[in-house]
């Protein structure tokens, strides 16, 4: 696809600590270029950042203005399902969160490119691709210092006011039976049946177009059609969803229960195994030394106004707090939109130049 696109493009296979082979994308730069790396959401790859193509996705768009782009690809998504002792049939391999991410994916990851480069990076995340910044930041300080400034899109952190229909999950989120049954033992597999439940009374899409309420991505995080490019629903029906742990789903599950932006709870017993205490902590965002910006809208299905406000107040290095001007931009429209250069990477280019 980038190719396709006149860009040039790379490949590289980086190894986590705890064994995972992670597929990163790469725009490669003229000599000298600053980097930025793009993490993607859940249910998404890097295959997000360039689908809308040139001129409209954020990658060309960067790429344009002269910077060296990486692309991220967290563990079990479509280019990351690999580890050197486990295969995707394993229950093992399965058996990780957004957490994980966080302390391995993003580590290896950004420690590969700054080695490469000599010199830090830009971060730009969406959705789950923030919640892991903010957890790497708090838990691998030394490897968050590598990181030049941080620009989160849709940032999720605290999950109480979402309207995604995710929401009704909740209650389920401890049955076993439910789990394995609907939700997948390992892999996030939704059974037909969850998926047309979750779209019969969640779905508040207000559109005909069946496929796009049958798609797990959507059904989850929302859909705007204004700002739709429908040329692109093939594209995103062959690649999304990407891939998920049934792990990862739950964890998500828990922060919309607790209301806080916590280490995943295994319950009592595990807990003081785990945490040496019966509930788990919360995650101490003051000690994320890095600057960060944020991109919100008012029709977000999973980062609401009032949850984004709570993490934007906890924060302590803020350097910009950005609604999008337009009312009914949803999560995924930080990605697809129509418009996104218009309401969202201008404003963020601008920010981003005085960090180059």
């Amino acid at each position: 696809m980038i190719r396709k696109e006149g860009y040039p493009s790379e490949a590289h296979v980086v190894l986590t600590d705890d064994g995972y082979l992670l597929t990163i994308h790469r725009i490669p730069g003229s000599p000298g270029s600053p980097a930025v790396f793009l993490q993607h959401g859940l249910l998404a790859s890097s295959f997000d950042w360039v689908l809308a193509g040139k001129g409209k996705s954020l990658a060309f768009i960067l790429s344009d203005e002269g910077y060296d782009v990486w692309l991220g690809n967290a563990r079990g998504n479509t280019y990351s399902r690999s580890h050197i002792n486990y295969t995707t049939s394993d229950l093992q391999f399965w058996n990780f969160s957004w957490h994980e991410m966080a302390i391995y994916d993003l580590p290896a990851v950004i420690t590969f490119i700054t080695k490469l480069k000599n010199d830090d990076l830009i971060y730009v995340g969406h959705s789950m691709g923030t919640t892991m910044f903010y957890v790497m930041a708090i838990d691998r300080p030394e490897i968050a210092s590598n990181v030049k400034v941080m620009f989160s899109l849709a940032p999720i952190a605290f999950m109480t006011h979402l309207k995604s229909p995710v929401r009704l999950l909740v209650p389920f989120i401890h049955e076993v039976e439910f789990i394995s049954r609907f939700l997948g033992e390992g892999e996030f597999l939704p059974q037909n049946i969850l998926l047309k439940f979750l779209a019969k009374y969640g779905c508040d899409i207000n559109v005909s177009e069946e496929k796009i309420c049958a798609n797990t991505l959507f059904v989850i995080c929302g859909f705007d059609k204004n700002e739709f490019n429908y040329t692109l629903l093939p594209m995103i029906l062959s690649h999304t969803p990407a891939g998920a742990s049934t792990k990862t789903i739950i964890h998500y599950g828990q922060e919309i229960k607790s209301g806080r932006f916590q280490r995943y709870d295994y319950g009592t017993n595990d807990n003081i195994k785990m945490y040496n205490r019966t509930t788990p902590p919360d995650y101490d965002l003051s000690k994320i030394q890095v600057p960060i910006g944020i991109f919100w809208s008012q029709n977000d299905w999973l980062a609401s106004p009032i949850d984004v406000h709570k993490l934007f107040d906890l924060l302590p290095k803020k350097i910009l707090n950005y609604k999008v001007n337009y009312s009914m931009f949803n999560h995924i429209d930080f990605m697809w939109a129509v418009d996104a250069p218009k309401l969202v990477y201008v404003e963020l280019l601008s920010v981003m130049k005085t960090y180059r």
